[in-house]
C-alpha cells in the first residue's frame, strides 16, 4: 500500500519551482518587454560573463601565454613576487637598461646637464662692514665717507659700492671678514660709561665691561648718554642693529625719569600731546606718574631714536633731569639683571627681536 503524503504547514508556504516564471523556450532567459526588433538586439548584446568583467579592448590571453594552471587554490591566491617575474628585454640588472636597449640607435639619449655659471653675489659696502661686526649699517656710512675703509688697497667713499666675495676689505688697514657666529648680550649699563667702542679721550666705555668675554667684535645697538643708565643691547649682528635703529620699525623704549621738581599738570598734558623742539615734533607714546603721590617720578614711553630726546623734552619745559633709566628696550626688561651686569639673550628672545616688532 503506497505511503500517503501528508502536507505540513511549510509545504503550503513554499512556492512550487517555476510557479512565477513566464513560460518561454529558455527558462534562464530574463523577461523582456518590447517589440521583436528590440528583443533581437537585446539578446545579441547580452553576453554571459565568467564571474568577472572583461576590460574593454583587452585581448584575452591564450593558454600558452598563461602557462600551466596552478594545481591548488593556495598557488592561485599567491601573487608573484618581483623576483619571480621575468624582466623585460630592455631592462638589465637592478633596473638598468640592457645592452639591447643601449644599442638601439633610436633610443632617446639623456640630456647632458649644462654647467651653471656660479654667480658672484655682491652686497653694498656699508652692509658688508655691518656684517663684519664693526658697527651698524647707518654708522658704516659715516666710516666709509671718512675714508676709513679700503677695497683692494683703494679708499672707497661710496657706501653703496658693490663688494664681491673675492674683494679684500680693509678697515683702518686691517682686513675684515663677515662674522659667522652671532652673539647677543643684554647689558644693564651703569653710570659714567660711554656708549661707544672707542673713546679718544680715554674715558670708560661699555666695551670695558666685556673684556675677555667674547672674541666676537660686538658693538652697542643705539646710544645711551654717559649719565643715563639702563638696558643696552650688545651684538655683532649688523642686520638686527639696522632693524632696531631704523625709525620705521618704531622700537619701543620705556624710561623712568627723576625730576628736580614735581611735574605740573599743564606740562604733563603738553608732553602727552607732543612738544615742538628745535629739530621737530617730539611725539610720546605714553606718559604717566610712577607714584601718584610723587610727581617727580615719571614713566615715559617713546619710539623715537633722536639724540637725547627724553632729556630735551623736560629741559624744554625748564625741568632738570636728575636720573634717567631705561627699563624696557624692544620688549626686553631688566628683570634679574643688576646694574653693571649683562646676560646672553635666550634663543626665543633673538627670534622675537628679528621677526616681531
Amino acid at each position: 500500500m503506497p505511503k500517503k503524503h501528508i502536507p505540513v504547514p511549510s509545504d503550503f508556504a513554499r512556492p512550487t519551482p517555476g510557479a512565477y516564471q513566464k513560460k518561454s523556450d529558455d527558462p534562464k532567459k530574463k523577461p523582456f518587454k518590447g517589440d521583436s526588433s528590440a528583443r533581437k538586439k537585446f539578446d545579441k548584446d547580452k553576453k554571459p560573463t565568467s564571474g568577472r568583467l572583461e576590460a574593454p579592448f583587452r585581448s584575452k590571453p591564450t593558454d600558452a601565454a598563461q602557462g600551466p594552471r596552478p594545481s591548488s587554490a593556495h598557488e592561485r591566491a599567491r601573487p608573484k613576487s618581483t623576483t619571480d617575474r621575468e624582466r623585460p628585454a630592455y631592462v638589465g640588472e637592478r633596473g638598468k637598461p640592457s645592452k639591447e636597449r643601449l644599442a638601439n640607435p633610436y633610443r632617446e639619449q639623456p640630456k647632458a646637464s649644462e654647467p651653471t655659471a656660479k654667480t658672484d653675489e655682491k652686497m653694498p659696502l656699508n652692509k658688508y662692514i655691518a656684517h663684519c661686526g664693526i658697527c651698524s649699517r647707518r654708522d658704516a656710512i659715516d666710516l666709509i665717507k671718512q675714508g676709513k675703509v679700503k677695497v683692494n688697497d683703494r679708499i672707497e667713499k661710496e657706501p653703496g659700492y658693490k663688494v664681491a666675495e673675492k674683494d679684500v676689505i680693509l678697515y683702518e688697514d686691517v682686513k675684515v671678514l663677515p662674522q659667522r657666529n652671532l652673539v647677543y648680550y643684554l647689558l644693564n649699563k651703569p653710570k659714567d660709561f660711554i656708549t661707544t667702542t672707542d673713546d679718544p679721550e680715554g674715558r670708560k666705555t661699555v666695551m670695558d665691561l666685556f673684556k675677555n668675554v667674547t672674541e666676537a667684535r660686538i658693538f652697542p645697538v643705539g646710544r645711551l648718554d654717559r649719565n643715563t643708565t639702563g638696558l643696552l643691547l650688545m651684538t655683532n649682528d649688523g642686520e638686527l642693529t639696522q632693524k632696531l635703529s631704523h625709525p620705521k620699525h618704531k622700537t619701543k623704549k620705556v624710561y623712568q625719569v627723576g625730576l628736580d621738581k614735581p611735574l605740573a599738570k599743564a606740562d604733563f598734558e603738553a608732553i602727552a600731546n607732543g612738544l615742538m623742539l628745535e629739530d621737530g615734533l617730539a611725539e610720546v607714546d605714553e606718559v604717566a606718574f610712577i607714584n601718584p603721590k610723587d610727581k617727580k617720578e615719571i614713566g615715559i614711553e617713546i619710539h623715537s631714536g633722536r639724540n637725547r630726546i627724553v632729556r630735551r623734552i623736560f629741559e624744554h619745559l625748564h625741568y632738570e633731569v636728575k636720573t634717567l633709566d631705561r627699563v624696557i628696550y624692544a620688549g626686553l626688561t631688566k628683570k634679574n639683571l643688576p646694574r653693571g651686569k649683562f646676560r646672553e639673550l635666550e634663543p626665543q628672545e633673538v627670534i622675537f627681536l628679528k621677526h616681531f616688532k
